[in-house]
């Protein structure tokens, strides 16, 4: 049996647990939440790049992803673009984006991702 490891859990939640050299990670939203669609997903991904370091990974090895935006209809096109930028076009994990109802009302995006260790 394998062994699973979490990492920085706090009440309810663990920010990535690895199990079978799969890392699965929690939402990732920004910090500073009166920046634009631009600025969280820019945010949010600085953070995804920060925890994937921590479990020993990079964007180079995600495996799938969804993104959760407010406003799917504003807000698609300029959360590809940034998405686009951030990864090389070799590198694209299996994706998924919806529109949902965020947990707090400024935050505009969610990421969550599953990467190889």
């Amino acid at each position: 049996m394998s062994d699973i490891v979490r990492f920085t859990t706090n009440a309810g939640r663990g920010r990535a647990v690895i199990r079978n050299g799969i890392a699965f990670f929690g939402g990732h939203v920004a910090d500073d939440r009166t920046q634009d669609i631009r600025g969280q997903v820019t945010q949010a991904l600085a953070k995804l790049d920060r925890s994937l370091a921590l479990v020993g990974t990079d964007k180079t090895r995600l495996l799938s992803a969804q993104i959760w935006l407010k406003d799917i209809t504003s807000d698609f096109a300029i959360m590809n673009d940034v998405w686009d930028a951030w990864l090389s076009p070799e590198d694209f994990p299996a994706r998924a984006s919806a529109q949902c109802l965020m947990g707090a009302p400024d935050c505009l995006v969610e990421i969550i991702v599953t990467a190889a260790v």
